[in-house]
Parts: structure tokens; C-alpha cells; sequence
């Protein structure tokens, strides 16, 4: 399956097992969450590969050298509510500096379009890399609508990550956001009548808030 230059489909075999366990419908609540954890921070090795950096002077106990680390305050990560929130973890594990901001978004039953609830975000956000987290990629409509609101605040730099997309989802948001890096741990094969993933996992909310 041929996709647009800025999306990425990870297929690492750690990833690969955390995302089986991850399906299975007997995978509790702690266990659920503690994955989403685990695959959101291993994307977010390749994902965050070209983030700002900077070089500084550290002395090792014999002498001076020079080395490179990730600027301050750079990265914005953007959770869309409420399953994003299991990600953020993810993220803080390797940038625990990071600042985080809330997109929320329903998706209407009947017409699946995504409708806006809540958006606070950190000042200065328009500066920074901003990493938008949603571990559902289904058909697309929620992630477009959470970038075109951060690019109405004058986001430039825009990361998508998921982890699990549909075909329609990816190809949606690649062509309405062809200028945003797009992460998937896989694709699966496509959307049910009520626009779920399958074989998906069920509802990453669900699952991780233990709310059914």
C-alpha cells in the first residue's frame, strides 16, 4: 500500500508485538494504557528525529567537548481529547519539558463529522514544533480539523502521530495536510458502516479510561 511522502508506517517488530497484545480484547485497563505508553515512545524515536537542536560545551571528567541537545521549550505536544491523553506519556518520557495542550473533538454519530468542544493551548505555540497525538486514525476527519486549528493560530511546524489508521484516514489527511509529517505504527484494512477501524482495537478511550 502506496502512500504521499509525509506519511510514515512504522513496521518494528517491538512495535508490531505491543500493538497484538494491544488489540486483544482480554488486555486490561493498566495493561492497555501501559502500551500506548510504550508504542507512542518508541514512534516518537523516529518521529522527533529532526526536532530543533542546539550545541552546548559539557565537561566529562577529563575534558571539554562539545555536544548537541534538543532546544528548550521547543516541542508542543497536543493531545485530542480524551484518548490523545493515553500518548502524552509517551512523549514526556523522552522530553519531560514538554508542554501540553488540549484539542477536544467529538465525532457526530450520524454525519461522523468532528465538532469542536474545547482548544486551550500553550502561548507561543505558533513558535514551536507541535506534535499532535491521537492514537486513532480512522477516518481522518478529527486530525484535519485539529490542524486546521492550530494552523488558524499560526502553527507551521505540525506532527501527526497514531497508532493505528485506516487507509481513508491517512489518505484524508495526507491530502488536506500535505505539508504535516504523518506517524502510524500500522494501517489496517478499513472502516465498519459506523466508521471504526477494522480490525482495530475498539474504543482507545474506552480501553484506556476504562469508561465501558
Amino acid at each position: 500500500m502506496a502512500f504521499p511522502k509525509n506519511v510514515t508506517v512504522f513496521n518494528h517488530p517491538l512495535i508490531n508485538h505491543k500493538i497484538a497484545i494491544l488489540r486483544n480484547e482480554a488486555t486490561g485497563m493498566k495493561e492497555f494504557r501501559e502500551l500506548v505508553e510504550e508504542i507512542t515512545t518508541l514512534m516518537a524515536f523516529e518521529s522527533l528525529k529532526d526536532i530543533p537542536t542546539t550545541e552546548v560545551d559539557v565537561k566529562t571528567p577529563l575534558e571539554l567537548c562539545r555536544q548537541t541537545v534538543v532546544q528548550e521549550k521547543s516541542v508542543v505536544v497536543v493531545p485530542v481529547l480524551r484518548a490523545g491523553l493515553g500518548m502524552v506519556n509517551g512523549i514526556h518520557t523522552l522530553l519531560p519539558t514538554a508542554k501540553v495542550g488540549h484539542i477536544g473533538l467529538y465525532r457526530n454519530e450520524e454525519t461522523l463529522e468532528p465538532c469542536e468542544y474545547y482548544c486551550k493551548l500553550p502561548e507561543g505555540i505558533e513558535k514551536k514544533t507541535v506534535i499532535v497525538l491521537d492514537p486513532m486514525l480512522a477516518t481522518g476527519g478529527s486530525a484535519v480539523a485539529a490542524i486546521n486549528m492550530l494552523k488558524a493560530r499560526g502553527c507551521k511546524k505540525i506532527k501527526q502521530m497514531s497508532i493505528i489508521a485506516a487507509p481513508i484516514g491517512v489518505e484524508t489527511l495526507a491530502k488536506a495536510h500535505p505539508d504535516v509529517q504523518i506517524y502510524v505504527a500500522t494501517v489496517d484494512r478499513q472502516l465498519n458502516e459506523n466508521g471504526y477501524i477494522l480490525p482495530g482495537l475498539g474504543d482507545a478511550g474506552d480501553r484506556l479510561f476504562g469508561t465501558k
